[in-house]
């Protein structure tokens, strides 16, 4: 686990500045660029612009689409903020994909197991073509599990740790995570929360344990592709899937139309994972405190 790859280090680059350090040809638009929130800003823009044009392309243009936010963000790190991205290695990604995903996988069957128990769902096989299906769910889940955790993780979360540390920048882009969700269908004030508690604080917790955006890109691809395949809504979206789900009972255990993201079982379930992640990290040295963030 590389603990130090978040830290940003000078590379030597001169990126808009000259040799006294005043800014050279791009003067005070240059330092503002090179500044954390102006990296941040610069990459959200041209990853978001990606995603946007490729999220809901068909076939595997979503993945073409997350290999290219890949290379949009590597640029943007490489150019404005004047650091290498280990985050992004390709060395040792498929193991942390894997890892991730396995995580993630038994994160969802372990939820959705408890609430079946409980009576809150009940599950009946879709008729659907296996293949089509399982295809077109892998296709788009990748592509948004990748421009996501870059957005969120490798953009946001480091950018903010930068500034003010590892525990303020999870507070800050869990609840922002939790709001961009709020535009989904079936969104209410609750699943924000929820989302913020789970997903943003988990997701943000297992990037500040293993600093790598394969792991965090693995779990929350096997989170949204197992329940999409399960026919449990994802963030309030009901694409099809290979079971049809019936919902049973209270929404605070089913999550109702939102999903099982709205629901308090994987609530209080990922942040007991999150916990954990976050006690690994600060034994392996990856919380950064305000004072050192900028180091």
């Amino acid at each position: 686990m590389g603990t130090t790859s978040a830290t940003p280090h000078d590379t030597g680059s001169d990126v808009g500045e000259d040799g006294d350090g005043r800014g050279g040809r791009f003067g005070r638009f240059g330092r503002i660029v090179r500044s954390p929130i102006g990296w941040m800003l610069t990459g959200t823009v041209g990853v978001g612009l990606v995603s946007g044009l490729t999220a809901t392309g068909p076939g595997p243009v979503p993945v073409l689409g997350a290999a290219a936010a890949v290379a949009v963000y590597r640029l943007v790190m490489h150019r404005a903020a004047g650091r290498s991205t280990p985050e992004t290695a390709r060395r040792g990604a498929g193991r942390a994909a894997l890892l991730g995903g396995g995580i993630g996988l038994v994160f969802v069957l372990v939820s959705t197991l408890l609430i079946t128990v409980c009576g809150g769902y009940s599950f009946s096989w879709a008729g659907s073509d296996v293949l089509p299906v399982v295809r077109t769910a892998v296709m788009v889940q990748i592509g948004a599990a990748v421009t996501e955790e870059l957005l969120f993780r490798a953009l946001a979360l480091q950018a903010l740790e930068q500034l003010w540390g590892s525990r303020a920048a999870l507070a800050i882009t869990s609840l922002f995570f939790g709001a961009a969700h709020l535009g989904a269908p079936g969104a209410n004030a609750w699943s924000g929360l929820a989302i913020a508690l789970e997903a943003g604080a988990l997701l943000g917790a297992a990037f500040l344990w293993r600093r790598s955006i394969w792991f965090v890109a693995g779990l929350h691809f096997a989170w949204n592709t197992a329940e999409q395949l399960l026919g449990i809504p994802v963030s309030g979206h009901a694409p099809e899937g290979l079971f049809t789900v019936g919902m049973h009972g209270s929404a605070l255990l089913t999550g109702g139309g939102f999903g099982l993201e709205a629901s308090v079982v994987p609530v209080l379930t990922a942040l007991a994972l999150a916990i954990r992640m976050l006690v690994l990290a600060h034994r392996n040295g990856g919380l950064k405190s305000r004072r050192r963030a900028g180091c």
